[in-house]
């Protein structure tokens, strides 16, 4: 008997008529939360304004304008712990659990204050970020770094990762073909960038003259050799990584990055919430 499909992916449908046809096929649909959610139990008003807000919500997290919080569905709700899809009563009972520790209004409802906090929450676990308060980091010693195998890199690309990030990664992806998020032979989880010299960078800021945005920097994270960009798949039409909102919403769909988004710290990943495809090495498992 074919699964069927969870009110999650009734919800996302519209987003398909936006995009071709062969997106609506091809898009991955988000598994339904488990029974034991109580997904129905919770504030029914706050419910129903997340379900309006999650496509409409006008926001401004990381310096550019976007519509709706779909994206960040995923990485919102394990950081307030909970399986329930964000229209429904449980998660809304579960944000305003987690508002109240934050001390914010616990309204149970989505709102810029919220995402706000919940962008410091996930900025203050990445090390880049701790680490350029002081200025942008020194990058290793370059012949101290750890290369990827031809099977762990993205289009036979040369991937260097300091050598205790390379071993956190190895054992991540392990436990990802274990638990069924990695099928055999998949190119998913492969890395396409890792260590980028500053000189590399700024090669290629020069060259494209849009640093400092969103997309690029001229003190990149990947200096650290402690990030990486891994191909978790794309939208039809898009590279693994298109920051297009369409392809990034995509990607947040995807097993793949679900399996990340809950397993990931377990290893002392953690990622960058605008970019599905970055994640950084704390060096250590990170608890929420």
């Amino acid at each position: 008997m074919n699964k069927p499909l969870s009110p999650f992916w009734f919800r996302h449908a519209w987003h398909c008529c936006l995009v071709p046809l062969l997106l609506c096929l091809c898009a991955p649909a988000a598994e339904a939360a488990p029974p034991t959610a109580n997904c129905g139990n919770g504030p029914a008003g706050a419910a129903a304004a997340n379900a309006a807000s999650l496509d409409t919500l006008l926001l401004n997290l990381f310096g550019r304008e976007e519509t709706g919080w779909a994206f960040y569905e995923p990485l919102i709700a394990n950081e307030i712990g909970t399986d329930c899809p964000a229209a429904t009563p449980g998660f809304a009972r579960a944000l305003m659990t987690w508002q109240s520790a934050q001390k914010l209004s616990a309204s149970g409802m989505m709102n810029d204050a919220t995402l706000q906090r919940l962008k410091q929450v996930w900025q203050a676990r990445r090390p880049f970020v701790q680490q350029s308060r002081h200025g942008c980091p020194e990058p290793p010693a370059e012949e101290k770094l750890g290369h990827a195998t031809t099977a762990e890199s993205y289009g036979g690309k040369d991937i260097e990762l300091q050598t205790d990030t390379l071993a956190a990664y190895r054992e991540m992806v392990a436990a990802a073909r274990k638990d069924g998020a990695l099928p055999p032979g998949s190119p998913l989880l492969t890395i396409f960038s890792a260590y980028r010299s500053p000189e590399y960078d700024a090669a290629r800021c020069a060259a494209q003259q849009n640093c400092q945005g969103v997309v690029r920097a001229t003190c990149s994270a990947h200096r650290t050799a402690l990030a990486m960009d891994v191909n978790l798949g794309a939208a039809p039409g898009y590279t693994p990584d298109s920051s297009a909102d369409l392809n990034r919403l995509f990607i947040s769909r995807s097993p793949a990055y679900q399996w990340l988004v809950k397993n990931a710290v377990r290893f002392g990943f953690v990622n960058y919430a605008f970019e599905p495809w970055h994640w950084e090495f704390t060096g250590h498992p990170v608890s929420r």
